[in-house]
């Protein structure tokens, strides 16, 4: 299991060097001011000024950053070296009072010597790089405060059973799946064309059953579970087309789950 965490932690310094520079995260409009979420995340969370945030996952900080800039005192966890050190250079050239801490998300606890946040945040295309789900929950539960909450928006886990073969939607992969999925790419998501040095990753899929269940289990109070037929990049190529507000639907079968919303309270 260290062996496979390892990997993609390599796989994702490589990506940090391809994704500082990319157009799909356009880090230059992110400086000048504009903010990286998609418009769900603020309106089901709600206002955030003032108050302490946890991001697990953060890759280089955008979204931890983003959300600093609308007031909360964010710190930001990832697993990749180089990702945090971006994620400290920008927040020291923003002048945030972030916080970036680099640590696997098993060690995290640890690293955060038993801190407690109001806010526990996490987003898109996280939860296939955790081969635990019991372990991350229990660590959102013993990170909040009393009355804390958790929030999370991600890609739908039926999502992770297609994929777009000449047009059209093709079931390659099983739903319900215990075992460690491994994936060889030179590329990443973003489009470009940079080649990764580190090609292989490993990653798990979780149902929608098993995400609720361990965030339940670990003590957390279900507030809503939201599905919707769009997504926040085009996860399909050739099959989708973005609405006006900028999200991505598919063009036929618009009744697919593409993402889904978890808010959760520690009572």
């Amino acid at each position: 299991m260290t062996n496979y965490r390892d990997m993609n932690r390599l796989n994702w310094n490589d990506r940090t060097a391809v994704h500082a520079k990319s157009k799909f995260y356009n880090i230059d409009a992110f400086m000048a001011g504009e903010n990286s979420q998609s418009g769900l995340e603020e309106a089901e969370l709600g206002d955030v000024a003032g108050r302490t945030m946890l991001h697990l996952q953060c890759h280089f900080g955008k979204d931890s950053l983003s959300w600093a800039r609308l007031g909360a005192h964010v710190t930001g966890v990832d697993f990749s070296e180089e990702a945090i050190a971006l994620a400290q250079s920008l927040n020291e050239k923003l002048g945030h009072d972030a916080r970036f801490l680099c640590s696997d998300i098993y060690d995290a606890k640890e690293a955060l010597q038993g801190e407690q946040f109001d806010i526990v945040y996490t987003s898109y295309g996280v939860l296939c790089w955790l081969p635990d789900l019991t372990r991350w929950a229990e660590l959102i539960s013993s990170s909040l405060k009393l009355g804390g909450i958790f929030y999370m928006a991600e890609l739908h886990p039926v999502t992770f059973i297609y994929e777009a073969v000449d047009n059209h939607l093709k079931i390659s992969y099983p739903y319900f799946d215990n075992e460690v999925r491994s994936y060889e790419s030179t590329t990443t998501y973003t489009g470009d064309e940079d080649k990764l040095e580190h090609p292989v990753t490993y990653q798990w899929q979780h149902t929608l059953g098993e995400i609720i269940s361990a965030l339940v289990g670990a003590g957390l109070t279900l507030e809503f579970l939201h599905e919707f037929p769009f997504t926040v990049y085009n996860m399909f190529p050739g099959l989708m087309v973005q609405d006006d507000q900028g999200r991505w639907r598919m063009k036929e079968n618009d009744h697919l789950p593409l993402l889904f919303s978890v808010k959760a309270t520690k009572r």
